[in-house]
């Protein structure tokens, strides 16, 4: 949908002459540094230029309507300003009003009810966190409309919240941050136990990052993520016994090896291993970027998917599937899954030149192997949160 089309879907489902503000933020694909954010490691994401878009206006009452021309088939979800709670029901909305829960929570003064419309060019299910974008758009659209001046920073962290409080979903703060935070042709390395974080240029001199989406869709909430999480944490208290951390981005390797022992459930020692070598694969990837070596990054990518399909456990079949018929081509210097895992999409970097024969031979290898169709984008660095004029 263009912006005119989005207007008019806004005066069609509420019946309003006004104009409503436009706002966008940004899915996320990260490059390297997959299940770190929550055991304080360092990520490596982008924001993309898919968007999730989000027209509002306010009302003069306590209402508030949601709709998603994502979802036609589905009606308009109300809400009354001071009784916001989950419920299943609600579906997609309790991502924005999880949002708004943590606003009112933090006494933020939107003192009145309002319309709000979402349409999202985000492929659903993909792992490219459209339900970060959803948040972050939400909260910079009511930062704007009611002049609450909430910095960038500070939304990433309120989008966090709110998936964590109100939905569920146990997540680190990397899908927000890369929305809320994007900057067009960098990525941004962040380091989840500080928040410190830089851009980093993404000067890929005739290789394009490219989204494999392998169409088995995924829900994060009913999968192993938050187990996973679990398991992390467990080992994190049983090394802290001997180790003065705090994370398990704060090991190196070497460190963790020595250690290793203390972690007395094989399984968690080996969630444990994944979190420690990720966090170093992903500052080394960083510095292989620097000098310009993007064979060595392609390396780094393929050795986190060994480790995310062997330590982690998080790619399943599907997956697997693609990143083996990625590795095969000619032309592609490093492919792994990106997102919480289950499902969503495989990252590769792929030279220009050999973009059509790795798309054709990838297409056929993984839908002989799954019976799953699988989608191809060429994905570039986009801004993060912002109003569109």
């Amino acid at each position: 949908m263009n912006i005119n089309e989005l207007k008019q879907k806004f005066t069609e489902v509420f019946g309003t002459e006004n104009t409503p503000r436009l706002f966008a933020a940004p899915g996320r694909v990260n490059l390297i540094g997959e299940h770190t954010d929550y055991n304080g490691g360092h990520v490596f994401p982008c924001a993309l230029s898919f968007n999730t878009y989000v027209l509002i206006n306010k009302r003069s009452d306590n209402k508030v309507r949601l709709y998603s021309a994502n979802f036609e088939n589905k009606s308009v979800i109300e809400a009354d300003l001071h009784h916001i709670v989950y419920d299943k029901k609600q579906d997609w909305a309790n991502y924005p009003l999880g949002v708004l829960a943590v606003l009112l929570k933090r006494e933020y003064p939107i003192t009145t009810g309002f319309d709000v419309l979402f349409w999202g060019d985000i492929p659903q299910g993909a792992g490219l966190s459209s339900s970060a974008s959803i948040e972050v758009a939400t909260a910079f659209a009511l930062s704007c409309v009611f002049d609450l001046r909430i910095p960038n920073f500070e939304i990433s962290k309120i989008g966090q919240e709110a998936e964590n409080k109100f939905v569920g979903m146990n997540c680190g703060i990397m899908d927000q941050f890369a929305s809320a935070m994007g900057k067009e042709n960098h990525a941004i390395l962040l380091d989840c136990n500080t928040l410190n974080y830089r851009y980093a240029p993404l000067d890929l001199n005739g290789i394009s990052i490219l989204l494999c989406n392998t169409n088995k869709p995924h829900n994060l909430i009913e999968s192993k993520y938050n187990e996973r999480r679990a398991q992390c944490e467990h080992a994190l208290q049983q090394l802290q016994s001997q180790l003065s951390i705090h994370a398990l981005g704060e090991l190196t390797e070497k460190t963790f090896e020595a250690h290793q022992e203390i972690i007395t459930d094989p399984v968690e020692r080996k969630r444990a291993k994944h979190a420690v070598y990720e966090n170093q694969r992903a500052l080394l990837a960083v510095q292989k970027l620097q000098e310009g070596n993007l064979e060595d990054f392609g390396k780094l990518m393929n050795a986190s998917h060994v480790s995310l399909r062997d330590d982690y456990e998080v790619t399943g079949p599907e997956l697997d599937a693609m990143a083996s018929a990625a590795w095969e081509q000619q032309g592609v210097l490093g492919a792994r899954m990106t997102g919480g895992g289950f499902g969503g999409c495989v990252v590769a970097l792929v030279k220009n030149e050999h973009l059509e024969t790795f798309k054709n031979n990838v297409a056929r290898i993984y839908q002989a192997k799954t019976g799953y169709k699988p989608d191809f984008y060429v994905a570039s660095a986009g801004a993060g949160a912002r109003e569109i004029k």
